[in-house]
């Protein structure tokens, strides 16, 4: 009987020092500018008309993939009057890794007029696969999709840059990864519903995967502060540029150090 027990208990060691060996050796990144129950609103303006309301939240913290993950929504919805001329319904969804800060699947569901798409991707970060409704590719370990990129880039230290300076990172989206280089702009002080910010600025120079249909350069301003809040956000696309200003946010992870009075 003893030589039974202790060959289970020789047994179950053998298993936990293999899972220790062989499991998760992801890395484990610093994070003071978000956190569970975030939620940032933001008027949506085309021109000097009022198209639309966005909203950028976290929910909840989830379990993916044996681990914990921060489940980021953003949609975007045209409001009635606009709706007439130009519907739009689009909703992304990410699971960023609360530790590594990197993506476990990502959703996207696209309604703009007539246009619609719906694509979703499992990032398996453990094989470097990246699953989705179209196949299954190779991916770099820590690969993002274009909403965790974003999040993730709001966690990094800006103050040393100067303008023109770049931040390397990748996106994949369809088939394939791409290249996603941040640009730092400088700093500016701007005023928006939510109030009066001093931001710095940046801008993603996306090439797919961007947060609407037709692909253009964003502009970003994002508090300066550890918070790195995003409080405008400048898009051009094809029918010509779209405004996204900040109108409230609640349940940030710290004080807004950059909030002028």
């Amino acid at each position: 009987m003893k030589s039974k027990l202790s060959l289970i208990i020789i047994l179950i060691f053998q298993i936990s020092l293999l899972a220790s060996l062989t499991g998760d050796e992801f890395r484990k990144l610093p994070n003071k500018a978000f956190k569970e129950g975030e939620k940032l609103t933001f008027d949506v303006k085309y021109g000097f008309v009022t198209a639309g309301i966005a909203t950028m939240q976290i929910p909840k913290v989830k379990r993916i993939s044996g681990r914990d993950a921060y489940h980021v929504t953003f949609e975007v919805n045209s409001v009635p009057s606009f709706d007439l001329f130009y519907k739009v319904r689009d909703r992304y969804e990410t699971y960023i890794d609360v530790e590594g800060l990197f993506p476990w699947r990502f959703e996207q569901h696209i309604r703009e007029g007539n246009y619609s798409r719906d694509f979703s991707a499992f990032f398996d970060q453990r094989k470097g696969k990246a699953k989705t409704t179209e196949g299954e590719y190779e991916i770099p370990k820590y690969v993002h999709d274009i909403v965790s990129a974003f999040y993730f880039a709001r966690t990094l230290d800006y103050s040393g840059m100067k303008k023109g300076d770049k931040i390397h990172l990748q996106n994949f989206y369809k088939n394939k990864v791409y290249d996603l280089d941040v640009v730092y702009h400088g700093k500016e002080t701007i005023e928006v519903a939510a109030g009066k910010f001093d931001c710095i600025i940046v801008e993603p120079l996306v090439q797919e995967g961007g947060l609407f249909k037709s692909e253009g350069n964003i502009v970003i301003w994002l508090t300066d502060d550890d918070i790195k809040m995003p409080v405008r956000v400048k898009t051009k696309v094809v029918v010509g540029a779209i405004d996204a200003d900040l109108t409230s946010y609640e349940g940030l992870a710290g004080p807004l150090k950059s909030k002028r009075k």
